[in-house]
């Protein structure tokens, strides 16, 4: 059963978000069945992990699209909702590795250091209002990318943190829940979820 089938009110639009055309058609039809945008969460994320000397620059081209989608569709939520509203929250999720750095992860970790600066200079753009931005930085998530990881390097990890577990896709989501509802006073931060593994 799909969320959508869950909650009467609740819909779903699938687009691509390194299309801008297709973010144009999504944000269109969020106009259409909505009328407004109050929360903005971009959670899309893509990596190669490969060494740097053996990496592509398609590689590099196919995970920088997605955090050049993030920017555009925040770009439009902000021009086409959130600014005429007065009030919204975008909410964009980061990575630790964009702070630690991540062997064989050189453009994905440079993608989500960029997530965080964006954040953080949104964060000044819209000073003033009642819009918020903020970043969540999640630590390593029980998630598809990182069940490919090799089976050493995971419990490598697995063992780096003071935690001792990997979080859940629920640890982020309560964060999130937090900032759309309830961090009135939070604006311009990235906030880590990792269990301990890095303070910030």
């Amino acid at each position: 059963m799909t969320l959508a089938a869950e909650l009467p009110d609740a819909y779903c639009i699938q687009a691509d978000i390194t299309n801008e055309a297709q973010i144009e058609t999504l944000l269109a039809e969020v106009k259409t069945r909505s009328g407004r945008l109050d929360v903005l969460v971009n959670n899309a994320g893509y990596n190669v992990n490969a060494p740097t000397s053996m990496m592509k620059l398609s590689d590099y081209d196919a995970v920088a699209a997605v955090s050049r989608g993030t920017w555009y569709l925040s770009k439009l939520a902000l021009r086409r909702f959130m600014l005429r509203q007065k009030t919204g929250r975008i909410i964009n999720i980061s990575s630790v590795v964009g702070h630690t750095g991540n062997a064989g992860q050189v453009p994905y970790t440079m993608a989500k250091a960029g997530i965080d600066a964006m954040s953080k200079s949104l964060a000044k753009e819209v000073a003033g209002t009642d819009i918020r931005v903020n970043s969540v930085a999640p630590g390593f998530i029980a998630t598809d990318m990182t069940e490919e990881l090799p089976e050493d390097i995971s419990k490598a990890l697995l063992a780096s943190i003071p935690m001792g577990r990997m979080g859940q896709a629920e640890d982020i989501a309560e964060v999130v829940g937090f900032l759309a509802h309830r961090a009135s006073y939070i604006h311009g931060t990235v906030l880590h979820v990792n269990g301990g593994l890095f303070g910030g």
